[in-house]
């Protein structure tokens, strides 16, 4: 082919390739992909029923938070969370924490599940401390020692409740006039607590307590988590925002020690499994049977900030624990045994569920170097403790 002839088929192939590139460079980029849709927020909606009647006659009553993706249920005895039902990966609703099924499984000697634990939560070394020279005995129901609020602390009376209505939904408030001297207790405290069930799939705990003279206070709830509903927690990957715990004797009364997680069993700076260290031959691990200790938390005191984070990695399902605490006590079931039987006829089993009591520390009465625990007349009581399902 000649130069001549060649040059009329080059330009038509010049001109061929121009439309390609001018087409593909006019042609609408390809549309980004929809995103994640999250679930729709529903104000919540808060109901009531009979729970049962107590044998003095007084009424319970049961109440069920709901805002579309999770379910929370409520007694007035004993202020006690009695289901948490949250969503797993699949959407599928299922119940975390372990409880009974009806009003008589809570009545007997039960693990605390799911209660408000008061007037002081944890253990007081031999049931005893001062305050103003005078000394104040209380009742030894863990061995010597005096363990959330006695023998019949406020897990086992029946609080006075009042529906809240807001803009943003209902709030259930829960009250108890604990008389001065009840379990040998100075001071007639009058105690608070009201729970909210967000869009957000947040329960917010709000603890409040006034009283007529000095006294020492510290409530927590008490619930035992199990974020595959079935089994052991001992997969389960827990975060603890502490550098410090503190360490205990024998009785699990603590030293008055601030001890620092690095290079020990309680380090969960990072994302750790429960069971990754739990048999190891330490002396804190032995006392405890497990873990059953304080962790001292990083946030200021008062100040809201996260305690702790666990994920299941069977079920896919999230908590996370935010308080004005200073502490948190993270307990693993060590001392489950089989002899309680509750919902739906389980058997609950040594370290099938766990604890994140955010709390002072125990014995701070015993303690003057621990944050105090103190309330004075004229003073109000004021923690938040927050459970975030994700």
């Amino acid at each position: 082919m000649s130069r001549e002839a060649a040059m009329p088929f080059t330009r038509i192939l010049i001109a061929l390739v121009l439309t390609a590139v001018t087409a593909t460079a006019c042609r609408p980029a390809p549309a980004p992909p929809p995103p994640a849709v999250e679930p729709a927020m529903s104000k919540p909606t808060l109901t009531r029923e009979n729970f049962g009647t107590m044998p003095t006659g007084e009424a319970v009553d049961l109440y069920t938070f709901k805002n579309g993706h999770v379910e929370v249920r409520i007694t007035n005895l004993g202020a006690t969370i009695t289901s948490i039902r949250t969503p797993d990966r699949n959407g599928q609703l299922g119940d975390i924490v372990l409880g009974f099924d009806d009003l008589q499984g809570y009545l007997g000697n039960t693990p605390f599940f799911g209660v408000v634990v008061g007037r002081y939560g944890n253990r007081i070394a031999k049931g005893q401390f001062s305050l103003d020279g005078h000394k104040y005995t209380l009742a030894r129901n863990n061995g010597e020692n005096h363990l959330h609020g006695g023998l019949a602390g406020f897990d086992k009376k029946v609080w006075t409740p009042r529906v809240l209505e807001s803009d943003a939904g209902p709030s259930l408030q829960l009250s108890y006039l604990s008389k001065d001297g009840e379990e040998g207790y100075p001071g007639t405290l009058t105690a608070t607590v009201i729970y909210t069930l967000t869009p957000k799939n947040e329960l917010t705990i709000a603890y409040s307590a006034t009283t007529d003279k000095k006294t020492v206070v510290n409530l927590t709830n008490h619930s035992y988590f199990n974020l595959s509903g079935t089994g052991d927690i001992l997969s389960h990957e827990v975060t603890i925002d502490a550098d410090r715990f503190t360490p205990v004797d024998k009785g699990l009364i603590p030293t008055g020690e601030l001890q620092p997680v690095a290079g020990t069993p309680f380090d969960f700076t990072k994302p750790t499994a429960v069971g990754a260290r739990i048999e190891q031959k330490d002396e804190q691990i032995q006392f405890g049977n497990g873990y059953d200790h304080n962790w001292v938390l990083n946030h200021a005191p008062g100040a809201m900030g996260l305690a702790a984070r666990v994920t299941d990695p069977s079920s896919g399902r999230v908590l996370e624990v935010s308080t004005t605490e200073p502490g948190v006590q993270f307990y693993t079931g060590n001392f489950l045994d089989g002899t309680v039987t509750g919902k739906g006829g389980r058997v609950y089993q040594k370290r099938n569920a766990l604890c994140l009591e955010t709390q002072h520390f125990p014995d701070s009465p015993n303690h003057p170097a621990f944050p105090t625990t103190v309330l004075e007349r004229g003073q109000t009581y004021a923690t938040r403790t927050t459970f975030a399902f994700k």
